[in-house]
């Protein structure tokens, strides 16, 4: 199966048996990102994580008082 990177516009080769190539196929929201992109990614998050700047936005679990 032939992909492009959404970030680069590289167009890759994968195995058609593999997950993502289903998850591709099947879904189209999903998306492609080369390696060499994911990687610049998470390098540069990581960075900013280090500086104190980054806040992740994950939603805060609620209590109750009562269970």
């Amino acid at each position: 199966m032939r992909v492009k990177c959404v970030i680069c516009d590289v167009v890759e080769s994968i195995n058609n048996h593999i997950p993502l190539a289903k998850k591709l196929r099947n879904r189209p929201i999903h998306t492609y990102m080369c390696q060499t992109c994911h990687d610049r990614i998470e390098e540069r998050t990581i960075e900013r994580k280090k500086t104190g700047n980054f806040a992740e936005h994950t939603p805060k679990e609620e209590t109750d008082d009562y269970i």
